[in-house]
């Protein structure tokens, strides 16, 4: 997500003949329109999975793929993909905001397509050992990689409740924070908050969920997204994508919530120069304009179809936004922090 795990996302056959046991991503068609893929070419799945856009750009063109993924659960669907395409994908382990260095290892300078996919997969919210979901009892972990870093429950049962509202409010979205974050500080001090559902307890008795909106929602984002760092993780990826593009590489990110979409628009804006092109913190008379590194492919974002929506609910809220490399030079990476 980031991420990390996004590919798995959607019901339905792999574009893969042979993945039988594959999901189709989200907005599959469309991502495969936008990178155009041809054979010869080298493209990024940055957030393998189940590995559904890999094997739907595999099965476009007689092009190779690298897959990237954080989570060691994707393995199987990796040696799945590579036998399937035997010579043309390759996974790389570890997060898709450090593609330019794991690409370098492989000998790969540049490429012509990146691919990203935000969030949680269905594959780890589908099983509840990974502790993603509130409707599923499970250990309180969501670290996309299980190896390192704190879980949800380090962080549900130290921090500090001021810390705990921001990070509820800043990525979930919601206004009852504050009151949440007093729960959850008020339960642990009876015993610590160490499963799913028990947390999704706690927060229930302070939200009022709306008809098909579980109260617990927003907070279970919002730790999740801390957690993994996937805005920071997004920042870093769009970057590296940047630099690692081709001109005429084209890159199609895949978003489902407001916060990351946010990020990818603002970038793509800039970029394509919506955003003016020139740095706000500098003296006027040493302000230096940038030529637009992106051209977008379609206006805006597109939506999955009211068909893919029937079919998968978490197609709902996603938007998909693509843009194609110009030949100008790539924008320094502070410019992110700037957009933010």
């Amino acid at each position: 997500m980031a991420p990390g795990s996004g590919s798995g996302r959607g019901p339905g056959a792999s574009h893969d003949p042979a993945a039988k046991t594959a999901h189709l991503p989200v907005l599959c068609a469309e991502v495969v329109a936008a990178l155009a893929p041809r054979d010869g070419e080298v493209f990024v799945d940055g957030t393998f999975g189940a590995g559904g856009y890999s094997g739907a750009l595999l099965a476009a063109a007689d092009c190779r793929v690298y897959g990237i993924d954080r989570d060691a659960s994707v393995l199987l669907h990796a040696e799945r993909v590579a036998a399937a395409h035997p010579g043309r994908f390759t996974l790389l382990r570890g997060r898709f905001g450090d593609m330019t260095a794991l690409l370098a290892e492989a000998g790969i300078e540049q490429v012509d397509g990146v691919t990203l996919d935000i969030g949680v997969s269905s594959m780890q919210l589908d099983q509840a050992a990974r502790g993603f979901s509130f409707q599923q009892d499970g250990p309180l972990d969501m670290r996309m990689d299980t190896s390192s870093g704190e879980s949800a429950a380090d962080v549900v049962n130290g921090y500090e409740e001021a810390d705990l509202a921001d990070i509820i409010y800043l990525h979930g979205e919601e206004h009852r924070s504050r009151a949440i974050a007093r729960a959850i500080v008020k339960a642990r001090a009876e015993a610590p908050i160490e499963r799913t559902l028990q947390l999704a307890g706690i927060v229930a008795r302070v939200v009022r969920g709306k008809p098909g909106h579980h109260p617990a929602t927003r907070t279970f984002q919002a730790l999740r997204i801390h957690v993994n760092d996937e805005l920071g993780e997004l920042q870093r990826g769009l970057v590296a994508a940047e630099r690692l593009l081709k001109p005429s590489g084209r890159l199609a990110v895949v978003t489902f919530h407001s916060l990351e979409d946010r990020v990818v628009k603002r970038f793509l804006d800039r970029r394509c120069g919506k955003g003016g092109g020139q740095s706000r913190h500098l003296p006027e008379a040493a302000t230096v304009l940038r030529e637009p590194s992106f051209m977008p492919i379609h206006k805006g974002a597109l939506a999955a179809s009211d068909a893919e929506a029937a079919i998968n609910p978490r197609a709902r809220s996603a938007k998909l936004r693509a843009a194609r490399r110009t030949e100008a030079p790539a924008w320094p990476a502070d410019d992110m922090q700037e957009a933010a």
